[in-house]
């Protein structure tokens, strides 16, 4: 079961883009944007779903270095 998880920039605590993973991502995990800069997850937040729903909120923290 693939996992979507939001995408989230660590200085502005804004989401960049919502990305898939086939598993659970790891908190040292690396990926490519969309713009096609390669970052480092900060950390991984695991929420809580919300009453009545199966899907959990997955939230990955990134430092992108370009802006926007």
């Amino acid at each position: 079961m693939s996992v979507i998880a939001t995408i989230m920039n660590t200085a502005t605590g804004q989401p960049i883009q919502k990305m898939k993973f086939e598993r659970m991502p790891k908190p040292w995990v690396s990926l490519n944007l969309e713009s096609g800069e390669l970052v480092t997850a900060d950390r991984v937040v695991v929420g809580k779903p919300a009453p009545g729903k199966f899907i959990t909120p997955v939230e990955v923290w990134v430092t992108p270095k370009t802006a926007g």
